[in-house]
């Protein structure tokens, strides 16, 4: 091949050139743009699907809704919504109402939703209600064991009330009961244990269940595996079986996190081991009633927590 059969050297074009860089430059960011989008996506897609592993979701309600619940007791606490996932947390939320007599007022205390978040790494973010909340019923609860409002303080108060008012109350037993102790008891005095009190840790709240405190607890069935309705002494039992079953699926590495609900595993198993009632929480007594249960022997006092009507209305 000679000089000759070679094409001829076009001539330097400075606009063209500029236009083809331009547009290389384009097409390397168009490429460059589509990979970090196809990678955000897989890190977004990626994280959430690991926090999701196995049961994680589930197992943070049950674990988390619950502690969620042992730690407001002055409150009625619903899971609401659970499962909302982003790279970096996960939450749900809770619907929360004090606790208050049947029939009486509703307000006054902080109530509506909050949301529950634990992060990447499983740690739950800063709680709201528990040490913060003050309810009447959450002051009747740290007072247990306490030796505050003895019998004759408290005669006092019932005394001053109408006999037929409903009632929210807190009763506090002389020694702790067994459950088949505290089976008799309610059933003398025809009483409703809806929440126990398993532990005495004075001035502050103490462990306390019942009714719907966790959402998942088994049922009993009939022999054809229908739910049948639950007799007083039979609910006493169930709520403390259900309790330990909840113990039983906690983990030593959720003790962290229960020590931000004012827990520990220790306490919870030793309460749950236990299995003695300290006091109990009932919210539809009446005020006569309770008039005959402080006088029991077995009773170290009777705090009311509310009536129905609004104690605190000017």
């Amino acid at each position: 091949m000679t000089d000759d059969d070679l094409l001829p050297m076009p001539d330097f074009d400075p606009r063209t050139t500029r236009r083809a860089v331009r547009r290389g430059l384009a097409r390397t960011a168009m490429t460059v743009l589509a990979a970090l989008v196809v990678l955000a996506l897989a890190a977004t897609v990626g994280s959430s699907q690991i926090q999701r592993r196995g049961d994680r979701e589930q197992r943070m309600t049950d674990v988390l809704g619950t502690a969620f619940k042992i730690y407001n007791p002055g409150y009625d606490i619903e899971v609401r919504e659970w499962g909302n996932t982003t790279p970096l947390s996960m939450s749900f939320t809770v619907a929360v109402r004090p606790v208050r007599a049947v029939g009486g007022f509703v307000g006054g205390y902080e109530s509506g939703e909050h949301v529950i978040t634990q992060d990447f790494f499983g740690r739950v973010s800063r709680l709201p209600l528990g040490n913060y909340a003050s309810t009447t019923l959450s002051r009747a609860l740290v007072n247990v064991g306490t030796g505050n409002q003895p019998k004759q303080d408290s005669r006092k108060v019932l005394a001053r009330l109408p006999e037929e008012l409903n009632a929210l109350a807190v009763v506090e037993f002389a020694k702790p009961l067994t459950t088949e102790e505290l089976v008799d008891y309610t059933a003398r005095h025809k009483s409703s244990a809806e929440k126990v009190v398993y532990e005495r840790r004075p001035r502050s709240i103490p462990i306390t269940w019942g009714g719907m405190t966790w959402d998942r607890a088994p049922m009993p069935e009939t022999d054809a595996g229908e739910d049948h309705m639950i007799e007083p002494d039979e609910a006493i039992k169930l709520d403390l079986a259900s309790f330990r079953h909840w113990v039983s699926i906690l983990k030593d590495h959720d003790d962290g996190n229960l020590r931000d609900f004012d827990l520990s595993l220790a306490r919870l198993r030793k309460a749950s081991n236990d299995g003695l009632a300290y006091a109990y929480v009932d919210s539809l007594v009446t005020i006569g009633k309770l008039r005959k249960i402080i006088e029991d022997p077995l009773v170290q006092t009777v705090r009311v927590a509310d009536v129905s009507y609004d104690l605190e209305r000017p």
